[in-house]
């Protein structure tokens, strides 16, 4: 579960890398849970509200509310 302090540290590159990180494990995931193999079915939820997070950050620098540095 990545907090929103460690994201905003982040540059916007960095923070889309997290998030196709993100996707992809969250693809592997659900294909798990499918198949029954998935140990924890929180890991499925913590991962989407992640790539939630990562989204609004970028939405974030997308509308000019936060600048590249800014904190």
């Amino acid at each position: 579960m990545i907090k929103m302090d460690e994201i905003r540290q982040l540059s916007l590159d960095e923070i889309k890398v997290r998030l196709e990180d993100a996707i992809e494990e969250y693809n592997n995931y659900n294909l798990q849970h499918s198949t029954h193999q998935l140990d924890d079915p929180l890991k499925l939820r913590y991962t989407r509200r992640d790539i939630a997070r990562l989204k609004t950050i970028i939405h974030e620098f997308e509308l000019g509310l936060r600048k590249i540095g800014q904190q």
